[in-house]
Protein backbone atom coordinates (compact mmCIF):
# COMPACT_ATOMS: atom_id res chain seq x y z
CA UNK A 1 0.00 0.00 0.00
CA UNK A 2 1.04 3.55 -0.73
CA UNK A 3 0.11 6.23 1.55
CA UNK A 4 0.17 10.04 0.54
CA UNK A 5 2.24 11.17 3.22
CA UNK A 6 2.59 15.18 2.56
CA UNK A 7 3.85 18.02 5.17
CA UNK A 8 1.66 18.30 7.80
CA UNK A 9 -1.57 20.37 6.96
CA UNK A 10 -1.13 24.37 8.22
CA UNK A 11 -4.43 24.47 9.82
CA UNK A 12 -3.06 21.94 12.38
CA UNK A 13 -1.61 24.00 15.76
CA UNK A 14 1.99 22.75 15.66
CA UNK A 15 2.86 22.47 11.55
CA UNK A 16 5.55 24.80 12.31
CA UNK A 17 7.45 22.73 14.24
CA UNK A 18 10.00 19.71 12.94
CA UNK A 19 11.71 17.27 15.47
CA UNK A 20 13.82 14.86 15.49
CA UNK A 21 12.67 11.84 17.48
CA UNK A 22 15.37 9.87 18.84
CA UNK A 23 13.28 8.38 22.08
CA UNK A 24 11.72 4.67 22.11
CA UNK A 25 9.08 2.47 23.82
CA UNK A 26 6.78 4.68 25.79
CA UNK A 27 7.52 8.25 27.16
CA UNK A 28 9.80 10.04 23.93
CA UNK A 29 7.22 8.56 21.79
CA UNK A 30 4.11 9.17 23.42
CA UNK A 31 5.16 13.25 23.71
CA UNK A 32 5.92 13.31 19.67
CA UNK A 33 2.97 11.29 18.97
CA UNK A 34 0.63 14.27 20.76
CA UNK A 35 2.82 16.96 19.09
CA UNK A 36 2.13 14.82 15.46
CA UNK A 37 -1.10 14.76 16.22
CA UNK A 38 -1.08 18.70 15.82
CA UNK A 39 0.29 18.41 12.98
CA UNK A 40 4.42 18.87 13.90
CA UNK A 41 6.34 17.19 11.73
CA UNK A 42 7.94 14.22 13.56
CA UNK A 43 10.90 11.74 12.04
CA UNK A 44 11.43 8.99 14.08
CA UNK A 45 14.97 7.95 13.94
CA UNK A 46 15.85 4.68 14.90
CA UNK A 47 18.97 1.90 14.74
CA UNK A 48 18.56 -0.34 12.02
CA UNK A 49 20.09 -2.96 13.79
CA UNK A 50 18.09 -2.35 16.87
CA UNK A 51 14.97 -0.62 16.34
CA UNK A 52 12.30 0.73 19.08
CA UNK A 53 11.56 -2.21 21.06
CA UNK A 54 7.89 -1.13 21.35
CA UNK A 55 7.79 -2.51 17.55
CA UNK A 56 8.65 -6.25 19.02
CA UNK A 57 5.74 -5.98 22.07
CA UNK A 58 1.94 -7.43 21.39
CA UNK A 59 -0.86 -8.10 21.16
CA UNK A 60 -0.34 -7.69 17.16
CA UNK A 61 -2.49 -6.40 13.91
CA UNK A 62 -1.73 -7.72 10.54
CA UNK A 63 2.18 -8.82 12.18
CA UNK A 64 2.55 -5.03 13.81
CA UNK A 65 2.66 -4.46 16.89
CA UNK A 66 -0.14 -2.32 18.25
CA UNK A 67 1.30 -0.09 20.69
CA UNK A 68 3.86 0.73 17.82
CA UNK A 69 0.72 1.71 15.89
CA UNK A 70 -0.55 3.95 18.30
CA UNK A 71 2.47 5.88 19.79
CA UNK A 72 4.18 5.98 15.71
CA UNK A 73 1.22 7.49 14.56
CA UNK A 74 1.53 10.37 12.15
CA UNK A 75 5.49 10.23 12.17
CA UNK A 76 7.87 9.19 9.30
CA UNK A 77 10.20 6.43 9.79
CA UNK A 78 14.16 7.23 9.10
CA UNK A 79 17.08 4.32 10.08
CA UNK A 80 20.38 5.82 10.81
CA UNK A 81 23.16 3.91 12.42
CA UNK A 82 24.60 6.68 14.65
CA UNK A 83 27.75 4.67 14.78
CA UNK A 84 29.09 5.35 11.50
CA UNK A 85 30.19 8.98 10.78
CA UNK A 86 28.01 9.44 7.34
CA UNK A 87 24.38 8.99 9.81
CA UNK A 88 26.13 11.59 12.53
CA UNK A 89 26.24 13.70 9.01
CA UNK A 90 23.09 13.43 8.10
CA UNK A 91 22.03 14.15 11.63
CA UNK A 92 23.42 16.99 11.22
CA UNK A 93 22.13 18.11 7.74
CA UNK A 94 18.96 17.57 9.32
CA UNK A 95 19.39 19.88 11.84
CA UNK A 96 19.20 22.84 10.05
CA UNK A 97 15.53 22.73 9.49
CA UNK A 98 14.64 20.33 12.25
CA UNK A 99 15.42 22.25 15.12
CA UNK A 100 14.07 20.35 17.96
CA UNK A 101 15.37 17.22 19.12
CA UNK A 102 14.38 14.96 21.93
CA UNK A 103 16.28 12.08 22.74
CA UNK A 104 16.27 9.27 25.74
CA UNK A 105 19.76 7.69 26.19
CA UNK A 106 21.71 8.25 29.40
CA UNK A 107 23.15 11.31 30.24
CA UNK A 108 26.52 11.42 28.28
CA UNK A 109 25.50 8.86 25.00
CA UNK A 110 24.52 11.58 22.70
CA UNK A 111 27.94 13.45 23.22
CA UNK A 112 30.23 10.36 22.50
CA UNK A 113 28.11 10.13 19.29
CA UNK A 114 28.56 14.01 18.65
CA UNK A 115 25.58 14.56 18.61
CA UNK A 116 25.37 16.19 22.02
CA UNK A 117 23.46 20.08 22.47
CA UNK A 118 26.53 22.19 22.37
CA UNK A 119 27.49 20.52 18.95
CA UNK A 120 24.47 20.71 17.81
CA UNK A 121 23.60 23.93 18.75
CA UNK A 122 26.32 25.30 17.16
CA UNK A 123 25.15 24.47 13.61
CA UNK A 124 21.19 25.68 14.85
CA UNK A 125 21.42 28.42 17.71
CA UNK A 126 17.42 27.90 17.53
CA UNK A 127 18.35 24.31 18.64
CA UNK A 128 15.54 23.01 21.09
CA UNK A 129 16.80 19.99 22.40
CA UNK A 130 14.89 18.10 25.16
CA UNK A 131 16.78 15.47 26.78
CA UNK A 132 13.89 12.88 28.71
CA UNK A 133 15.77 10.57 31.21
CA UNK A 134 14.55 8.62 34.34
CA UNK A 135 16.71 10.50 36.57
CA UNK A 136 18.00 13.73 34.66
CA UNK A 137 20.82 14.76 33.55
CA UNK A 138 22.44 15.64 37.17
CA UNK A 139 23.11 14.00 40.20
CA UNK A 140 24.17 10.90 41.61
CA UNK A 141 21.53 8.75 39.90
CA UNK A 142 21.95 10.43 36.36
CA UNK A 143 23.37 7.27 35.25
CA UNK A 144 21.24 4.86 36.65
CA UNK A 145 18.76 2.56 35.11
CA UNK A 146 15.13 2.35 35.84
CA UNK A 147 11.59 2.13 34.90
CA UNK A 148 8.32 3.58 35.82
CA UNK A 149 8.15 1.25 39.40
CA UNK A 150 11.10 3.14 40.41
CA UNK A 151 10.32 6.52 39.82
CA UNK A 152 7.40 5.97 41.76
CA UNK A 153 8.92 4.43 44.46
CA UNK A 154 11.97 7.00 44.71
CA UNK A 155 9.72 9.98 44.39
CA UNK A 156 7.67 9.07 47.38
CA UNK A 157 4.45 8.01 45.65
CA UNK A 158 4.39 4.79 45.87
CA UNK A 159 5.26 5.52 49.73
CA UNK A 160 1.58 6.84 50.63
CA UNK A 161 -0.70 4.70 47.63
CA UNK A 162 -2.45 1.53 48.77
CA UNK A 163 -3.79 0.20 52.08
CA UNK A 164 -2.15 0.53 55.30
CA UNK A 165 -0.15 -2.77 55.80
CA UNK A 166 -0.35 -4.21 51.81
CA UNK A 167 1.53 -4.03 49.32
CA UNK A 168 1.74 -0.85 47.28
CA UNK A 169 -0.80 -1.25 44.12
CA UNK A 170 0.75 -1.92 40.51
CA UNK A 171 -1.23 0.88 38.28
CA UNK A 172 -2.88 -0.23 34.97
CA UNK A 173 -0.99 3.01 33.29
CA UNK A 174 2.48 3.81 33.69
CA UNK A 175 1.91 6.98 35.66
CA UNK A 176 6.41 7.95 35.88
CA UNK A 177 6.39 7.51 32.21
CA UNK A 178 3.49 9.57 30.41
CA UNK A 179 2.92 11.96 33.57
CA UNK A 180 5.97 12.23 35.10
CA UNK A 181 7.92 12.06 31.50
CA UNK A 182 6.21 12.65 28.45
CA UNK A 183 3.71 15.30 29.40
CA UNK A 184 6.32 17.38 31.19
CA UNK A 185 8.59 16.94 28.23
CA UNK A 186 6.07 18.45 25.84
CA UNK A 187 5.22 21.31 28.34
CA UNK A 188 8.98 22.06 28.26
CA UNK A 189 9.64 21.56 24.61
CA UNK A 190 6.46 23.87 23.88
CA UNK A 191 7.84 26.46 26.92
CA UNK A 192 10.93 26.58 24.82
CA UNK A 193 9.67 27.05 21.77
CA UNK A 194 7.59 30.02 23.02
CA UNK A 195 10.74 31.32 24.53
CA UNK A 196 12.28 31.08 21.20
CA UNK A 197 9.79 32.97 19.61
CA UNK A 198 10.61 36.00 21.72
CA UNK A 199 13.90 35.45 21.90
CA UNK A 200 15.21 34.10 18.51
CA UNK A 201 17.30 31.36 20.48
CA UNK A 202 17.06 27.73 21.48
CA UNK A 203 17.90 26.03 24.38
CA UNK A 204 18.46 22.42 26.17
CA UNK A 205 15.47 21.05 28.18
CA UNK A 206 16.67 18.13 30.83
CA UNK A 207 13.12 16.36 31.53
CA UNK A 208 13.22 13.84 34.69
CA UNK A 209 10.88 11.23 35.20
CA UNK A 210 11.28 11.32 38.67
CA UNK A 211 11.62 14.77 39.20
CA UNK A 212 7.99 15.15 36.94
CA UNK A 213 6.55 12.53 39.41
CA UNK A 214 7.95 14.11 42.54
CA UNK A 215 6.23 17.24 40.97
CA UNK A 216 2.61 15.61 40.87
CA UNK A 217 3.02 15.10 44.81
CA UNK A 218 1.57 18.50 45.28
CA UNK A 219 -1.07 18.16 47.64
CA UNK A 220 0.55 16.02 50.35
CA UNK A 221 3.67 17.35 49.64
CA UNK A 222 2.92 20.90 50.83
CA UNK A 223 1.48 19.60 53.79
CA UNK A 224 4.60 17.69 54.81
CA UNK A 225 6.77 20.53 53.44
CA UNK A 226 4.86 23.70 55.06
CA UNK A 227 3.30 21.82 58.05
CA UNK A 228 5.21 18.63 58.54
CA UNK A 229 2.37 16.42 58.41
CA UNK A 230 3.65 13.14 56.87
CA UNK A 231 1.36 11.86 54.08
CA UNK A 232 1.06 7.85 55.04
CA UNK A 233 -1.24 5.35 53.59
CA UNK A 234 -4.93 6.22 54.36
CA UNK A 235 -4.09 9.26 56.00
CA UNK A 236 -6.06 12.02 53.85
CA UNK A 237 -9.31 11.82 52.21
CA UNK A 238 -8.21 11.18 48.81
CA UNK A 239 -6.03 8.29 49.83
CA UNK A 240 -8.19 5.90 51.24
CA UNK A 241 -8.61 7.69 54.49
CA UNK A 242 -12.47 8.50 54.32
CA UNK A 243 -15.56 7.24 52.71
CA UNK A 244 -13.82 8.28 49.27
CA UNK A 245 -13.16 4.69 47.83
CA UNK A 246 -14.33 1.58 45.80
CA UNK A 247 -16.85 -0.34 46.96
CA UNK A 248 -17.41 -4.37 45.81
CA UNK A 249 -21.12 -4.61 43.99
CA UNK A 250 -23.11 -8.16 44.39
CA UNK A 251 -21.26 -9.38 41.46
CA UNK A 252 -18.03 -8.85 41.98
CA UNK A 253 -17.42 -5.92 40.28
CA UNK A 254 -16.81 -1.61 42.03
CA UNK A 255 -18.56 1.58 42.38
CA UNK A 256 -16.42 4.48 42.53
CA UNK A 257 -18.16 6.95 45.75
CA UNK A 258 -16.27 10.83 45.84
CA UNK A 259 -19.55 12.06 47.27
CA UNK A 260 -17.03 14.36 49.34
CA UNK A 261 -19.21 17.62 49.52
CA UNK A 262 -21.78 18.26 51.74
CA UNK A 263 -24.75 18.33 49.02
CA UNK A 264 -23.52 15.28 47.13
CA UNK A 265 -23.19 13.32 50.71
CA UNK A 266 -26.45 14.75 51.37
CA UNK A 267 -27.98 13.48 47.69
CA UNK A 268 -26.33 9.97 47.90
CA UNK A 269 -27.93 9.52 51.75
CA UNK A 270 -31.04 10.45 50.33
CA UNK A 271 -30.51 8.04 46.87
CA UNK A 272 -29.44 4.95 49.50
CA UNK A 273 -31.88 5.70 51.96
CA UNK A 274 -29.68 5.73 54.66
CA UNK A 275 -29.90 8.82 56.72
CA UNK A 276 -27.14 8.63 58.75
CA UNK A 277 -24.81 8.34 56.33
CA UNK A 278 -24.41 11.97 55.48
CA UNK A 279 -23.69 12.61 59.59
CA UNK A 280 -21.53 10.02 59.44
CA UNK A 281 -19.45 10.82 56.16
CA UNK A 282 -19.26 14.52 57.43
CA UNK A 283 -16.87 13.42 60.53
CA UNK A 284 -13.58 13.05 60.31
CA UNK A 285 -13.19 10.70 63.02
CA UNK A 286 -16.01 8.25 61.83
CA UNK A 287 -14.68 7.32 57.77
CA UNK A 288 -14.54 3.76 58.90
CA UNK A 289 -17.93 3.10 60.60
CA UNK A 290 -19.13 5.38 56.96
CA UNK A 291 -17.29 2.87 55.20
CA UNK A 292 -18.94 0.39 56.65
CA UNK A 293 -21.82 1.39 56.31
CA UNK A 294 -21.25 1.61 52.37
CA UNK A 295 -20.29 -1.22 52.14
CA UNK A 296 -23.05 -3.27 53.53
CA UNK A 297 -25.52 -1.12 51.38
CA UNK A 298 -23.47 -1.71 47.62
CA UNK A 299 -22.92 -5.46 48.22
CA UNK A 300 -27.13 -5.94 47.88
CA UNK A 301 -26.95 -5.02 44.46
CA UNK A 302 -25.37 -5.60 41.01
CA UNK A 303 -22.93 -3.03 39.44
CA UNK A 304 -25.71 -2.75 36.49
CA UNK A 305 -28.18 -1.98 39.20
CA UNK A 306 -26.32 0.56 40.78
CA UNK A 307 -25.28 2.00 37.23
CA UNK A 308 -28.92 2.75 36.29
CA UNK A 309 -29.81 3.95 39.42
CA UNK A 310 -27.02 6.64 39.70
CA UNK A 311 -26.78 7.29 36.27
CA UNK A 312 -28.76 10.45 36.31
CA UNK A 313 -28.09 11.48 39.53
CA UNK A 314 -25.20 14.06 39.78
CA UNK A 315 -23.44 12.67 43.14
CA UNK A 316 -19.74 11.60 41.85
CA UNK A 317 -20.63 8.27 41.88
CA UNK A 318 -19.65 5.87 38.84
CA UNK A 319 -19.14 2.32 37.68
CA UNK A 320 -15.01 0.90 37.53
CA UNK A 321 -15.33 0.18 34.30
CA UNK A 322 -13.30 -3.03 32.35
CA UNK A 323 -11.08 -0.47 29.39
CA UNK A 324 -13.74 -2.59 27.01
CA UNK A 325 -17.16 -0.56 28.48
CA UNK A 326 -14.77 2.38 28.39
CA UNK A 327 -14.40 2.10 24.97
CA UNK A 328 -18.30 2.29 24.96
CA UNK A 329 -18.87 4.94 26.86
CA UNK A 330 -20.98 7.53 26.20
CA UNK A 331 -18.82 10.71 27.29
CA UNK A 332 -15.83 8.71 25.68
CA UNK A 333 -17.67 8.72 22.46
CA UNK A 334 -18.68 11.95 22.19
CA UNK A 335 -15.64 13.29 22.55
CA UNK A 336 -13.80 11.71 19.59
CA UNK A 337 -11.76 9.78 22.23
CA UNK A 338 -11.74 6.46 19.48
CA UNK A 339 -10.23 7.25 15.85
CA UNK A 340 -9.91 5.07 12.95
CA UNK A 341 -6.84 5.54 11.50
CA UNK A 342 -4.87 4.25 7.90
CA UNK A 343 -2.78 1.62 8.08
CA UNK A 344 0.63 0.47 5.77
CA UNK A 345 -1.17 -2.78 6.05
CA UNK A 346 -4.43 -1.51 3.74
CA UNK A 347 -7.03 -1.17 6.76
CA UNK A 348 -8.20 0.68 9.32
CA UNK A 349 -7.56 0.42 13.04
CA UNK A 350 -9.10 1.56 15.61
CA UNK A 351 -7.25 3.64 18.49
CA UNK A 352 -7.03 6.12 21.14
CA UNK A 353 -7.51 9.59 19.97
CA UNK A 354 -5.51 12.92 21.49
CA UNK A 355 -6.94 14.44 24.30
CA UNK A 356 -6.52 18.11 23.22
CA UNK A 357 -9.33 19.57 21.32
CA UNK A 358 -8.74 22.73 19.85
CA UNK A 359 -11.19 25.39 18.42
CA UNK A 360 -9.57 26.64 15.69
CA UNK A 361 -6.84 23.97 14.50
CA UNK A 362 -7.74 20.35 13.37
CA UNK A 363 -6.27 17.13 14.75
CA UNK A 364 -3.72 15.04 12.61
CA UNK A 365 -4.73 10.97 12.07
CA UNK A 366 -3.12 10.41 8.93
CA UNK A 367 -1.77 6.98 9.41
CA UNK A 368 -0.25 4.63 12.08
CA UNK A 369 3.40 3.77 13.13
CA UNK A 370 5.08 3.15 9.73
CA UNK A 371 7.41 -0.05 9.07
CA UNK A 372 11.27 0.70 9.70
CA UNK A 373 12.81 2.87 7.28
CA UNK A 374 9.89 3.49 5.08
CA UNK A 375 10.56 7.36 4.89
CA UNK A 376 14.42 7.16 4.34
CA UNK A 377 14.14 7.87 0.95
CA UNK A 378 11.83 10.64 1.03
CA UNK A 379 13.80 12.39 3.92
CA UNK A 380 16.49 12.31 2.21
CA UNK A 381 15.31 13.94 -0.93
CA UNK A 382 14.21 16.46 0.91
CA UNK A 383 17.66 16.89 1.90
CA UNK A 384 18.28 17.72 -1.80
CA UNK A 385 20.72 14.15 -2.09
CA UNK A 386 20.54 12.26 -5.65
CA UNK A 387 19.88 8.69 -6.27
CA UNK A 388 23.80 8.19 -6.11
CA UNK A 389 24.33 9.43 -3.20
CA UNK A 390 21.18 7.78 -1.57
CA UNK A 391 23.19 4.27 -2.49
CA UNK A 392 26.51 5.17 -1.18
CA UNK A 393 24.65 6.19 2.41
CA UNK A 394 23.39 2.53 1.81
CA UNK A 395 26.43 1.05 0.99
CA UNK A 396 28.48 2.54 4.19
CA UNK A 397 25.87 1.20 6.59
CA UNK A 398 24.61 4.41 7.84
CA UNK A 399 20.75 3.54 6.78
CA UNK A 400 21.21 -0.46 7.74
Amino acid sequence: MTLNHCDPTPMTALSNLKILDFSTLLPGPYATMVMADLGADVVHIESPSRADMVRTIGPFDNGVATAHSTLNRNKRSMTLDLKTPEAIQLVKRLITDYDIVIEQFRPGVMDKLGLSYKTLSEINHRLIYCSLTGYGQTGPYSQRAGHDINYLSIAGVNGYSGRTGERTPIMGVQIADLAGGAMHALVGILAAVNHRHVTHKGQSVDVSMTDGVFALNSLAGSGYLAAGVAPRAQSSALNGGSFYDYYETADGRYLSIGSLEPKFLTELAKLLGEPRLAKLGSQTNKQGATRELLENIIVRKTLAQWSSLFASEDVCVEPVLTFEEACQHAQLQARDMLVDVDTFEGTKQRQIGTAFKLSAAQINYNYSGAPLGYHNRQILKQLNLDDDAIEKLHASGALG
